[in-house]
């Protein structure tokens, strides 16, 4: 299949008629992995909520001086990460805001010990916005920085953080967030170390449907030029609670760029649906838009959840949800090996 311009991801997204587009997601899909549609059980572990970025967007984060502000010590984290071996987890996400006054060894502390305690988790932790400054504090390069976390424990990125990668948008709803080359220079350098990720995109910040799709193209290219993104995800803005507030974008609206990202990101394998902010039902319905993951069971979850948006998980329900689309389930791990099949 030739691979899709600019202009036409733009037209699709425009004019596109949704059954068609999502007709022709799933058939990209079923080439690749038939009728298995993955999940992963982990979980997200937030250390901190306080954060002087203060985006717009995020009801999560709190300033160092708020009452219900936290940062969470290293026996608690290992606790968490006891917790999610013990139910069969595989995988910990380990994020935060930008506390002000924690250094590198903080985080290399934090890694080994989770290691040294727990060496079959993998660590899948940390988005570009902390690498990047991790290491203005540490007044390291971001490669430097990722070579000392990866060799504390750091196992790879997840994608986060990359909202719209388009500057004038970045600067509406994040204004002291990471920019968008920022965002691809981290990525290039953690998969020049052998370090993948994965990629993500929120829609839903008024952004227009060119932007979602420069977005798009600048995750692709990079992707030609390192092979470091196993997946893609989006998932919608939540209003709930944030500074910017506005209403949900459509389900209709989210099914409708989920089913371009798969034919657009023709070079990277996996297109995530997002059951988390969607809810199951819509979370079911990306199966046959170009989905063949549904993510994490999330055995814990608090930044869409401080949106006012939350939904519960388990693994009966997920493979139920998985069933009740003519598919088959089978639990991965990070790197998209099935560990399990249902």
């Amino acid at each position: 299949m030739m691979r899709l311009s600019e202009e036409k991801g733009i037209d699709l997204l425009k004019n596109g008629d949704p059954i068609e587009l999502g007709i022709q997601a799933d058939n990209a899909r079923r080439k690749l992995f038939d009728d298995t549609v993955t999940f992963i059980v982990d979980r997200n572990i937030n250390y901190t909520n306080v954060c002087k970025n203060e985006c717009r967007f995020c009801a999560f984060f709190r300033r160092k001086d708020s009452k219900d502000a936290y940062l969470l010590s290293n026996e608690e984290i290992l606790g968490k990460v006891a917790e999610t071996v013990a139910v069969g987890g595989t995988q910990v996400m380990i994020q935060g805001g930008l506390y002000p006054d924690l250094g590198l060894d903080y985080y290399e502390t934090m890694l080994r010990s989770i290691k040294e305690k727990f060496p079959q988790i993998t660590i899948h932790s940390f988005t570009a916005t902390e690498i990047q400054y991790f290491a203005q504090q540490a007044g390291l390069s971001i490669l430097d920085t990722l070579k000392r976390l990866q060799e504390a424990g750091l196992d790879s990125l997840p994608g986060g953080g990359a909202e719209i990668l388009v500057d004038e948008v970045r600067k509406r709803v994040s204004p002291k967030k990471i920019m968008t080359e920022d965002w691809l220079h981290v990525m290039e350098c953690a998969h020049s170390i052998g370090m993948e990720s994965t990629a993500t995109m929120v829609i839903g910040f008024g952004e227009t449907m060119a932007q979602r799709i420069e977005h798009m193209e600048k995750i692709r290219r990079l992707q030609d030029k390192t092979g470091g993104f196993r997946a893609f995800i989006t998932w919608t803005f939540q209003p709930g609670n944030t500074e910017l507030g506005g209403e949900k974008t459509s389900g209709w609206d989210y099914m409708k760029t989920l089913a371009v990202t798969r034919l657009y990101m023709d070079n990277i394998k996996h297109i995530q649906g997002s059951w988390v902010t969607q809810g199951e039902r819509i979370g079911q319905l990306t199966l046959g838009f170009g989905a063949d993951d549904l993510g994490s069971i999330m055995l814990e979850e608090n930044v869409v959840r401080a949106a006012g948006t939350q939904y519960e998980m388990s693994i009966n329900k997920m493979t139920e949800l998985i069933r009740g689309a003519g598919k088959q389930p089978a639990q991965r791990d990070t790197e998209y090996n099935v560990i399990r099949r249902y």
